[in-house]
């Protein structure tokens, strides 16, 4: 099975390359914006699954889908689905397998409207939004201590408070989460 996986989050894009070849019967090719994601739909042979991260550079929510369906006749009407970035491992290689197999994915959470309507509270402080702005851009605690003119070990304990607050068990897994709940 073929898939394109394009998301500008490199880390991401390889952890979900090697959970898929790990599993077997996937070959994964990746790219970092939309623009090179409709280059490789176009001039590649057909992708049985197309995985676009909604915040990517280019993408501009659906009128990026839009420009990679019009790429791809395969992609046919529409997405095939939904993957929240946060969803474990087993259950993201489990969702890309049902998409290719042409079914439509979408989490339950995201239907019950009772959980949708009600924002879901950040609760940090603006520090730490500004921390974890810097780490959804994949920036290390060394820069990030640069750019806001604090030592490392301030940023470490700003990560560790963020990772408790949004009950991530990383600072990657924090950034996922971000990006899920728009706070970066």
């Amino acid at each position: 099975m073929r898939i394109l996986i394009a998301d500008d989050h490199e880390l991401l894009r390889d952890v979900l390359r090697a959970y898929l070849e790990a599993e077997g019967g996937f070959a994964v090719d990746l790219v970092a914006d939309l623009p090179a994601a409709l280059e490789r739909i176009t001039a590649e042979a057909p992708y049985d699954l197309v995985v676009l991260d909604y915040g990517m550079p280019g993408m501009d929510g659906y009128d990026g889908l839009e420009k990679a369906i019009a790429a791809d006749k395969v992609l046919a009407l529409g997405a095939a689905g939904y993957l929240p970035k946060t969803l474990p491992a087993r259950s993201l290689v489990n969702a890309i397998r049902f998409m290719a197999a042409g079914e439509v994915y979408m989490p339950l959470d995201l239907h019950r409207p009772s959980q949708a309507a009600v924002p879901q509270p950040s609760g940090l402080s603006p520090r730490e939004v500004e921390v974890l702005a810097r780490l959804c851009s994949g920036q290390a605690n060394k820069e990030i201590a640069r750019e806001l003119n604090l030592r490392e070990p301030t940023i470490k304990l700003h990560v560790k408070t963020i990772c408790r607050k949004l009950a991530a068990k990383n600072r990657t897994h924090a950034a996922m989460i971000a990006r899920e709940r728009a706070l970066c």
